[in-house]
C-alpha cells in the first residue's frame, strides 16, 4: 500500500497498528473495517470433573497402600491370630469386622492385649437394606495404649444371637440387656439375659425398625373427658 506525496513521488505506508495487508490482526483475528476487532469465538466450558481431577504423586499412592495395614502392633497381631477378621478405619477410628462365631473370642483376645475396658454394647437394624439384618457393635478401650477399638459383627434376622461378652467385660451385661430389650438379639452365654427398659410382659422390641409406632392415650387436667 502506498501514498502519493506532493512532489509526485509514490511512498510506500505502513499498515495500521495490530493489522497487517489483509486486513487481519497479526494474532489472526478478523477484523473489521476501521480497524474494530472482532471479539474472539467464546471457549467451550471444560468439564468440572476434568478439572478437579488431580495426579497423585507414585509416592502418594504407595503411601495409601502402606496405610491399608494398621499401625498398631497389637491390631496386626489380632488380625493374624484371626484371619477371618477384616480391618478399616471409620472416622479416625480402627475397626475390626468379625465373623459371629468368633466374636467373644476376639473380644477376649483384644482385652488380653490391653483393651481393658468394654465401653458400650449396642446394635443397628438395617431392615432389608443389607443381606444381615442386624450388626452388633462393641466399643472398647485401651488406656494403658491410650486407643479406641469398635468390633463390629453381624446377625441375621431369624432368631438373632451373638456370644456374649459378659463373660470377658462384666460391665457389659446391662449393655447387652438393653440390645436384647430393644431390638431382640439374644448373647450366648450372658447370666441373666432379661428385659432392662421394658416390662417383662412387653411384646416386641421397639428399636426395631418395623416395630408398630402405636399410641397412648392420655387425658389433661382441662379435658372434657374428664369431668
Amino acid at each position: 500500500m502506498s501514498t502519493e506525496t506532493p512532489s509526485g513521488e509514490e511512498q510506500p505506508t505502513e499498515p495500521a497498528e495490530g493489522l497487517d495487508e489483509v486486513g487481519e490482526g497479526r494474532s489472526g483475528e478478523n477484523t473489521a473495517p476501521g480497524g474494530i476487532t472482532d471479539p474472539p469465538p467464546e471457549e467451550a466450558p471444560q468439564d468440572v470433573a476434568s478439572q478437579a481431577k488431580i495426579d497423585v504423586p507414585d509416592d502418594e499412592q504407595a503411601a495409601d497402600h502402606d496405610a491399608m495395614v494398621p499401625e498398631s502392633e497389637i491390631l496386626r497381631d489380632l488380625l493374624a491370630s484371626f484371619g477371618e477378621t477384616t480391618w478399616h478405619v471409620s472416622h479416625g477410628q480402627d475397626v475390626l469386622t468379625v465373623p459371629r462365631e468368633q466374636f467373644a473370642d476376639v473380644g477376649r483376645a483384644a482385652k488380653e492385649a490391653g483393651f481393658e475396658v468394654c465401653v458400650d454394647v449396642t446394635a443397628v437394624d438395617w431392615v432389608r437394606n443389607r443381606p444381615e439384618r442386624f450388626e452388633v457393635i462393641a466399643n472398647l478401650l485401651s488406656m494403658q495404649h491410650k486407643a479406641r477399638l469398635r468390633m463390629v459383627t453381624t446377625v441375621g434376622r431369624i432368631e438373632p444371637s451373638v456370644p456374649s461378652l459378659t463373660p470377658i467385660w462384666p460391665g457389659a451385661g446391662y449393655a447387652e440387656r438393653e440390645v436384647y430389650d430393644m431390638f431382640g438379639i439374644e448373647f450366648d452365654g450372658h447370666p441373666d439375659l432379661t428385659r432392662i427398659l421394658m416390662p417383662d410382659e412387653w411384646e416386641g422390641h421397639p428399636l426395631r425398625k418395623d416395630f408398630s409406632i402405636g399410641s397412648v392415650p392420655v387425658q389433661f387436667k382441662d379435658s372434657n373427658k374428664v369431668r
